[in-house]
């Protein structure tokens, strides 16, 4: 299957197979057809995050958030009109459609342009790794190991959070240690051998988990990309820089899609008497991530040298004109703090390196695809 089939879902299909065909086809679109191939609409990340801050559920329909009216090229067009077309709608794709609206081919710039899409999230200043805990709830197995030296797939948990990082075109990296730091600075050293300067943040005291960043000196001309030192996860991070940049907060909360099965059914009352049933219902809530886009003016309200919490700083923020924005996450997520999710992480990514065979230990474009599409699945 070429690339654009992969794009290509029906539109009996529903969210979750739309982030599939994103990830799989990799043009950053799925188009939706009808039985006969024709267009009927298209998605983009974009679409998805917006959908899912409005309370739109994974399973909902794709025609629920998909565009009706999507930019187009038509069968004829030469390639310098398609490349103004997509430069000037601000698209980095487009569905490519014959005389009677069949999709024949998805159109990506960087492929009539010969440019290259870095992938980079390049706009962040810095970031900060908070990797100062002690990891209890990973005992016996962090008695003698920092929590983010702690391996998954062959790699301790950290070095690929710098990995990342630094594929993103971050290239300053602060990490906020405390317990056993040295084993931390020892494994990481300057950073040189994953192209980046890694400097260490000690602290002399708990500082809670936004307080470290009261321990930055540089000059921040960009918001800081914060994420605990405990979050495995295949987040773009050029697209929550995208989001950040488009809204203008102080922060940027990036939220986990999570939903709560009851198991009984809830009886909904008015005085004694009953006015609904509603049998095993389930509630969905946005959860914090513990990944951040954070502004230099967020960062400059830390108060220095104290403990001081991430829900701290975005009361504060929420107290603000500025305020917090909310980026969706639908990507593979995880938090490593019980054994119970590290062996869940160390048993997807596992299947994902079985698929991808022969590549390289680290591909980490193909590592996180393969994360996403089992996440969608």
């Amino acid at each position: 299957m070429d690339s654009m089939e992969k794009c290509l879902i029906n539109e009996s299909a529903d969210v979750r197979e739309a982030i599939r065909a994103i990830e799989a086809g990799q043009k950053g679109i799925a188009v939706i057809v009808n039985t006969n191939g024709c267009l009927q609409g298209v998605v983009t990340d974009g679409d998805i995050r917006r959908g899912l801050l409005a309370g739109v559920k994974l399973k909902a329909s794709i025609t629920s958030i998909m565009n009706r009216k999507p930019t187009k090229a038509v069968s004829g067009m030469s390639q310098s009109s398609i490349v103004e077309l997509l430069k000037q709608s601000a698209l980095e794709s487009l569905p490519l459609v014959d005389s009677k609206n069949c999709v024949i081919d998805v159109i990506l710039l960087t492929d009539l342009t010969q440019e290259t899409d870095t992938g980079k999230a390049d706009g962040f200043s810095c970031a900060l790794i908070m990797a100062g805990g002690e990891g209890r709830r990973l005992l016996p197995l962090t008695e003698n190991l920092p929590k983010p030296l702690v391996e998954v797939g062959g790699m301790p948990l950290i070095e690929r959070q710098v990995r990342r990082v630094a594929n993103a075109g971050v290239s300053r990296i602060y990490i906020a240690v405390n317990y056993l730091a040295g084993m931390i600075e020892s494994h990481l050293g300057d950073g040189s051998r994953y192209g980046v300067e890694i400097q260490y943040l000690r602290e002399q005291q708990k500082l809670g988990t936004a307080g470290a960043l009261s321990l930055i000196k540089d000059t921040l001309d960009g918001p800081v990309l914060l994420m605990n030192g405990d979050v495995f996860t295949s987040i773009d991070f050029r697209y929550l820089l995208d989001f950040h940049s488009k809204h203008q907060p102080l922060i940027t909360v990036a939220a986990i899609d999570y939903h709560v099965e009851i198991p009984y059914g809830v009886i909904k009352t008015a005085g004694a008497f009953a006015v609904c049933l509603e049998e095993k219902p389930s509630q969905q809530f946005l959860c914090n991530a513990g990944i951040y886009a954070i502004s230099p003016e967020a960062v400059s309200q830390v108060p220095q040298n104290q403990p001081y919490n991430m829900t701290d700083l975005i009361e504060l923020g929420i107290s603000q004109k500025s305020g917090v924005a909310v980026f969706p996450v639908h990507e593979y997520w995880s938090d490593i703090g019980t054994h119970a999710e590290l062996d869940k992480a160390r048993s997807e990514l596992k299947i994902v390196k079985e698929t991808l065979g022969d590549l390289e230990e680290f591909d980490e474009s193909a590592v996180n695809i393969g994360l996403n599409l089992r996440r969608a699945a």
